[in-house]
């Protein structure tokens, strides 16, 4: 029902809508909070389900038992009544001796003096009297051979039902439960036996009408002594189960506890071992495998400390030769016009691998900081369009010798992010140099696309492309796709793997994508904030065509010429 629907009924109704409308929307509320709780808590699952199981054990059992005593309780008052209907027959056939060819007054007080005497009879006192109870007695005549005739009778004949008549009349004993609503409006049930007086001459026929309202209210205690004892056994049952449970699930719980300890960085965390039972030994196992881990935890930190230590120890030791060998290789290099060719070209080299040299040793001693955690990102809120834009100029020179273009893709207004602008830039130009080494002389394109809450950088080239797996392998440290490949760039192979910890350390990803023949494409996504997750990226990956793209509107080609491609010479680390 909608809020206009609503609105047009009546006073009286919209208020019963609203009524129902809070009716349903806290029975929802309940609905899923209990389906919450049953997801979540063990302990209510157990008790509820043994409670629901319970619950049918008591109501059959409740039902078995209540069927049988009331059977019993009819049994016992059918037998009785029965045995009270024959007693009573021989004092009317005694009362009623010479019965026969009477006016319709005169047999009706017949049948009347009959009636007192059994009411008096000493019969109806004996033991067979006594268990059936009060009774109400009638006197009928009348039979099969004379339906006819309308019958005379003494007592409440109107109270005996036709059906119990036509078999009494037909000379059997019968008996019948049946409910008879009084003058006043109640209603009470009688047990009604009928039994024909065959000894007098005149057709007659005899009725008791037992009540049942004592056999009625016991069976209404034994009802509601089933129902306060079935509650009271199903809440005992509850509480039982609950306590039980809970000594189960209490040291479950408190193993989750201490594991999701452990497993945020609290290794000294154990379980409390308490008897010998199967939790005491899953605490003992537990505790074992948590001083297992954390002894292998511990050596893998100090290997890890030592193999930092060493790296940086041996970056900052070979500083000090690398700066001698340096000044000694620039004098060589600024005189190699003086020495013979071969000597000059040797003279080149050296200074080339020297290049490369210092760029290993910068990377080694960042990949250490790096990993020891002793970083700090500078960052601000400034424009990532510049960064992207200063990142390809410093890679034109690599392009135009590889033959390739590199093409850059920006938005037109600001894309303002929180960033460390030199570790950006650091890693795009990792990612270009990358992507140009492995684009076989085709175009590479750098897009830069931003939402509400990220920034999205791809580096894209149609080259060789990777193969099923490497994906995730390039990040490697010193990992190639083909060894027997020849770097362009003279790359340290710490290029990738440096980028993807200064995008973690920004709070965001670094990942791959590519397929052989269809190149590769490499996707940096940035909070636009830190300290706010950057959420879904503005740019898709795997991109969305596979093809070089012909230059579109607002596409800056920043292919260098070929003579600035000699006069400038630098080292790219990849």
């Amino acid at each position: 029902m909608t809020a206009e629907t609503v609105r047009r009924l009546p006073a009286s109704a919209r208020s019963t809508a609203r009524l129902v409308r809070r009716v349903v929307v806290f029975a929802r509320r309940r609905a899923v909070a209990f389906n919450e709780l049953w997801k979540h808590s063990l302990q209510f699952r157990v008790t509820v389900s043994t409670l629901a199981l319970s619950s049918a054990v008591v109501f059959v059992l409740g039902m078995v038992l209540q069927n049988q005593i009331t059977e019993r309780l009819l049994d016992t008052k059918r037998d009785a009544a029965i045995a009270q209907t024959r007693a009573a027959a021989d004092t009317a056939a005694g009362e009623l001796v010479g019965l026969g060819g009477e006016t319709a007054d005169a047999l009706a007080n017949r049948l009347q003096n009959a009636l007192k005497k059994i009411a008096i009879t000493p019969t109806s006192q004996d033991a067979a009297g006594s268990a059936a109870g009060t009774f109400v007695p009638v006197l009928a005549s009348g039979g099969h051979d004379q339906s006819g005739a309308e019958p005379t009778s003494a007592g409440p004949f109107e109270n005996v039902p036709p059906r119990l008549r036509q078999f009494v009349e037909a000379n059997e004993m019968s008996r019948v439960e049946h409910t008879v609503t009084d003058a006043d409006g109640g209603r009470t049930t009688y047990l009604i036996v009928g039994t024909p007086l065959n000894t007098v001459a005149t057709p007659l026929q005899l009725y008791l009408l037992f009540p049942l309202t004592t056999e009625q209210n016991t069976v209404s205690t034994v009802q509601n002594t089933l129902l306060v004892g079935g509650l009271v056994l199903l809440l005992l049952l509850a509480g039982i189960t609950n306590l039980v449970t809970r000594q189960v699930v209490r040291p479950v719980r408190q193993a989750a506890a201490a594991a999701e300890q452990f497993a945020g960085g609290d290794l000294d965390q154990r379980l409390a071992v308490l008897g010998e039972d199967d939790l005491a030994k899953l605490a003992v196992s537990y505790n074992e495998m948590a001083a297992s881990i954390q002894r292998q935890i511990r050596q893998l930190e100090e290997f890890g400390g030592l193999q930092r230590r060493f790296t940086s120890d041996v970056s900052h030791e070979l500083r000090t030769p690398l700066t001698t060998v340096r000044m000694a290789a620039d004098v060589l290099h600024a005189s190699r016009e003086q020495f013979p060719a071969g000597l000059a070209r040797s003279t080149e080299l050296l200074v080339d691998e020297l290049d490369r040299f210092e760029a290993l040793l910068g990377d080694l001693l960042e990949i250490s900081r790096l990993d020891a955690g002793v970083e700090e990102l500078a960052a601000e809120f400034i424009d990532v369009r510049p960064i992207a834009t200063r990142a390809v100029e410093q890679v034109r020179v690599i392009a135009g010798n590889a033959g390739s273009s590199v093409q850059l893709v920006l938005p037109d207004e600001e894309v303002v992010a929180e960033v460390d602008a030199r570790r950006v830039e650091r890693i795009l130009r990792n990612l270009l140099a990358n992507a140009v080494d492995h684009s076989e002389g085709k175009p590479v394109v750098l897009t830069v696309g931003a939402n509400e809450t990220a920034v999205a950088i791809t580096v894209r080239d149609h080259g060789v492309g990777l193969r099923l797996g490497e994906a995730d392998l390039v990040f490697n440290r010193f990992w190639r796709a083909d060894p027997s490949r020849n770097r362009r760039t003279g790359g340290t192979g710490l290029g990738l793997a440096i980028s993807q910890e200064d995008a973690r350390l920004h709070g965001g990803e670094l990942d791959a994508w590519g397929e052989p023949g269809h190149g590769a494409c490499f996707r940096l996504v940035l909070p636009r904030q830190q300290d706010v997750p950057p959420g879904d990226s503005p740019l898709t990956l795997p991109p969305p065509d596979r093809l070089a793209p012909e230059l579109p509107l607002g596409v800056i080609d920043v292919t260098p010429a070929p003579e600035a491609i000699f006069a400038e010479r630098e080292g790219i680390g990849q």
